[in-house]
């Protein structure tokens, strides 16, 4: 099963050593320097763990950790050269599964990592929580989306609309399935109501909103953006 690991540190040493021994695992490992990059990362891919440097540039890692928490129930590790209690509970209090402090054996590290990825083996997965479909991330635990990486705003229904074809990539709807599963069997409506909301939708996915493509005489269909 393939493995994939957000290491987040500012120092390229420790970035190299680990992307050496998590490929000889077989994982597959991306290294950021900042916690810039690393929201950005969080945001449009999906990952089995991160690991967190605390004193990581541009954003440092507790701050990191909080919008971690927003994305779903990745779980994640600090790395720090503190090795004070007050710092090490501190982390264990912002959710981190482990506290590793610097200098640390490499291998060391793996082992710990490799005993958390087995304990949430059975957790549900989380890209049930987070739909990433090359540029478009959807956040179905805070209902956000991003394009880009830049956040865009839907109306309520847009979001359920799209939440909804996004979590059944690659199937054609009908406009009368939409509009039962959407706004309920009790809606008065129309087909030209779903017509109008992927309309609407289309364009707050620009330049990417080929994704939502008309099936003709029938209804919509979604697919990740070439």
């Amino acid at each position: 099963m393939r493995v994939r690991i957000l290491v987040a540190d500012g120092n390229e040493q420790i970035r190299k050593e680990m992307r050496e021994i998590f490929i000889s695992e077989g994982y597959e490992p991306d290294l950021v320097p900042d916690g810039i990059t690393a929201i950005k990362h969080l945001r449009r891919y999906d990952y089995d763990l991160a690991v967190l440097d605390i004193q990581l540039p541009e954003l440092d890692g507790k701050s990191v950790s909080r919008q971690l928490r927003k994305m779903g129930d990745i779980p994640f590790v600090f790395l720090s050269e503190k090795s004070d209690e007050e710092s090490v509970l501190q982390g264990y209090a912002l959710g981190a599964e482990d506290y590793v402090t610097k200098p640390f054996s490499p291998k060391e590290l793996l082992a710990r990592l490799k005993v958390i990825l087995r304990r949430n083996a059975g957790h549900e997965k989380q890209t049930n929580r987070n739909l990433v479909f090359g540029p478009i991330h959807i956040d179905t635990i805070s209902h956000t989306v991003y394009v880009d990486e830049k956040n865009v705003t839907l109306t309520p229904k847009e979001y359920e609309l799209l939440a909804f074809l996004a979590k059944n990539p690659n199937q054609a709807f009908s406009r009368e399935m939409l509009l039962n599963d959407i706004w309920g069997h009790d809606y008065y409506g129309t087909d030209r109501t779903v017509d109008t909301h992927i309309k609407t939708l289309r364009e707050a996915l620009r330049p990417h909103q080929q994704c939502i493509s008309t099936i003709r005489g029938f209804g919509y269909k979604f697919s990740e953006p070439s």
